[in-house]
């Protein structure tokens, strides 16, 4: 609102409405304020792009009209108005902040050029917030996708956790991208300079997870050749991923949370301990809480681990950012692997908006991968995306390949009723796939009648 908006301070009323006429025409927004305190006033109750103000008015003068304006709005450009006779003034007020000034009677042209040039001044500046917004905005969100509103909630609370040094519990069921939420939380954190670790819990035996963690010295243990850092001391200043924490065994739990307390590890073998800085961010597709009823999870490590818990849906709970994460997909393997697919068939998408996606966006990314590597034309079709197929009962799967003992008319059949629905209803498309003309269709559709719809 403010950036096409104009406030004249003058207590001559005719000069007042004069330029509030002028300026309209020009095609601004203007609001009259016929003295100091009743700009100030103005300023401090709705937004304005410039102030366009007298120098001597009766209540409250120009001068000390900026110097309360500015107190309250530095970046508020505020146009001096003075008679010649003023112009030492006019410069005084300069100094203090003014933007420029103008003398009586005022040279319209030059009026307009130089309100002109304020507000180019402005939207400039504002153009160029937005592009940096949105390039912090493209840095920030990464390979996170999405539009629904739960992305949104999900995105927001990033945002604000990710500049703070809490410890973060990301849950959610297996391939919903919880790596990219604890990649986003450091990326956008104070510790970006710093070294990001990630660690899966699960893939690392008990009896080497504490070596992994926390380092060990030479001859600790057989094997233990040489001294080795721990991912904790790798990680000093910076953040540490325990993926998959829900399958860590208590007894390293306990070494964790004393980690998690004290700030300072012990490598294995050792008995000096070593201060590290490190933030944790857990993940786990596992109810913690569930787990620390009964006994199977610490209750004190999980609410360490969970100062802040961010959840994330599953895809069947975002139908709505399926077709944009699977352009994305689309588009990324497309270019890996030198294959000029275009998009998908309305079925090809109605397909994927339907599927229940038990792996979630993992599955959804093989499923559109294996699709473009298949792909016999250049739109993704329902037959491309063998993840369907697979699913389909057993039974209808036999049924359309064996085709022994099926009359030929009814082979001829089930084949133009196939193809019609990859084509997604699009009679001409399916026509064009079966080599027929679409007349030859329309006779042979309207001879199946109902099976056809």
């Amino acid at each position: 609102m403010s950036d096409k908006t104009v406030l004249v301070v003058d207590d001559d009323t005719a000069h007042a409405t004069m330029l509030k006429t002028l300026m309209k025409g020009w095609g601004y927004t203007v609001q009259v304020a016929p003295d100091g305190d009743e700009g100030v006033a103005a300023v401090m109750n709705s937004p304005f792009g410039l102030v366009l103000m007298d120098m001597k008015m009766v209540k409250m003068s120009g001068m000390e009209a900026l110097a309360e304006i500015h107190a309250f709005n530095p970046a508020l450009p505020v146009i001096i108005m003075t008679a010649y006779s003023s112009v030492d003034t006019a410069v005084q007020a300069l100094k203090i902040g003014a933007y420029d000034y103008l003398t009586k009677p005022l040279d319209f042209d030059k009026l307009k050029l130089t309100v002109d040039r304020v507000f180019e001044r402005l939207h400039l500046k504002n153009e160029n917030q937005d592009l940096k917004k949105q390039l912090e905005t493209s840095a920030f969100h990464h390979d996170i996708l999405g539009k629904s509103h739960a992305m949104k909630a999900l995105l927001d609370t990033i945002h604000m956790v990710a500049p703070t040094d809490a410890n973060v519990l990301v849950t959610g069921e297996s391939g919903t991208g919880k790596e990219l939420v604890a990649a986003a939380l450091h990326n956008n954190s104070m510790r970006k300079q710093h070294p990001y670790i990630r660690i899966n819990c699960a893939a690392i035996t008990e009896t080497l997870l504490e070596s992994e963690l926390f380092g060990h010295e030479r001859g600790a243990f057989t094997g233990a050749d040489k001294k080795r850092k721990g991912k904790f001391l790798l990680a000093d200043k910076g953040s540490i991923l325990l993926d998959e924490i829900g399958e860590m065994s208590l007894a390293m739990q306990a070494k964790l949370l004393r980690v998690i307390q004290e700030k300072e590890i012990a490598p294995v073998g050792s008995e000096k301990t070593l201060a590290v800085d490190v933030r944790v961010i857990a993940a786990t597709n596992r109810d913690l809480k569930a787990m620390s009823a009964e006994k199977e999870f610490r209750e004190d490590l999980y609410y360490r681990l969970n100062v802040v818990h961010i959840g994330i849906p599953p895809l069947r709970k975002r139908i709505e950012d399926i077709p944009e994460l699977a352009m994305h997909f689309l588009d990324e393997f497309a270019r890996k692997n030198r294959r000029d697919i275009k998009g998908f068939s309305p079925n090809a998408m109605d397909t994927l908006i339907r599927y229940e996606w038990p792996g979630n966006v993992r599955e959804l990314m093989n499923a559109v991968e294996r699709g473009v590597v298949m792909a016999r034309t250049d739109y993704l079709r329902r037959s491309d995306l063998s993840f369907i197929l697979d699913d389909e009962p057993e039974q209808i799967r036999d049924a359309d390949l064996n085709l022994e003992n099926m009359a030929l008319a009814k082979v001829e059949q089930r084949a133009i009723l196939s193809t019609l629905s990859a084509a997604g209803g699009n009679k001409s498309e399916a026509a064009r796939r079966l080599g027929i003309t679409r007349k030859t269709l329309l006779k042979k559709l309207k001879r199946y009648g109902n099976e056809a719809d």
